[in-house]
């Protein structure tokens, strides 16, 4: 086996388990322990991964807090980040929401807008997006995406979720990443998550990133979104990392500060 191959399966591994015994890896490939060691060696000369005694981890991340910590966390600034973003939609828009916390704000803020299409695989956004009584009629088409379910996720997920996306066009996507750096572009810590999230943004002609001040320079373990593809970025003001929003300011052809 190519060691090209052999780091991509470590890489995948490291995705899910976040920790790698030797082992494991040895386990896993079918190779020596020489083998296994020079790997290791290599994934952290890359910056891939950080050795440890007997084995090792993943860098740059740290797994996301409990979504209703997510929920609560800068709601205020979420707020306003979504009050801006229903600024730059128009009626017979069609949009791509994912899961995030700011977009099932900013679903809040589209139900008093009339005439868009809304492709969600949120829960809490296609719930907040039909709040109505029966004999109501919705001022939005909202169409909430099939796939599986985990216990909490309060989203839709996996490969069905995935090919559903496929099947649309949007001209908006309306995505909260995990973080977002000026080198490295819109980032998940869930695999799962950045996979939705990439396949929204190949689908639609725009997008549109919603992220507090805490995500600003930060850089999660999946990338989705490199910064070419991300036409806008919203996010507030608050205390970032020191040149995190000016290289933002300066890699991406718009900024909206809130």
């Amino acid at each position: 086996m190519l060691q090209e191959t052999r780091l991509h399966r470590i890489r995948a591994l490291l995705t899910t388990q976040h920790q790698l015994s030797t082992e494991r890896i040895i386990n896993e490939l079918g190779i020596s322990r020489e083998t296994a060691r020079r790997d290791i060696i290599e994934l952290e000369a890359q910056g891939l991964a950080r050795r440890v005694h007997g084995g090792l981890v993943a860098v740059d991340s740290q797994p996301e807090p409990p979504l209703q910590v997510r929920r609560n966390a800068q709601a205020k600034e979420k707020r306003a980040i979504a009050v801006a973003a229903a600024q730059h939609l128009q009626p017979g828009q069609t949009l791509f929401l994912d899961a995030g916390t700011t977009t099932t704000m900013l679903a809040e803020q589209l139900r008093t807008m009339s005439g868009l299409t809304i492709i969600t695989n949120s829960l809490q956004a296609a719930l907040a997006l039909s709040a109505a009584e029966e004999h109501e009629t919705l001022n939005n088409q909202v169409i909430l995406i099939g796939g599986m379910m985990m216990a909490g996720a309060q989203q839709t997920r996996g490969e069905m979720t995935i090919g559903e996306i496929y099947r649309y066009r949007a001209d908006v996507a309306l995505l909260s990443p995990v973080g977002i750096d000026a080198k490295n572009g819109a980032s998940s810590f869930h695999p799962h998550e950045a996979a939705i999230a990439r396949a929204m943004v190949q689908q639609a002609n725009r997008t549109i990133l919603l992220a507090d001040h805490s995500k600003l320079g930060v850089m999660s373990r999946t990338v989705y979104a490199a910064i070419a593809e991300i036409d806008l970025l919203i996010c507030d003001s608050g205390a970032v990392k020191p040149g995190a929003l000016t290289a933002l300011q300066q890699a991406l052809p718009q900024v909206q500060v809130v």
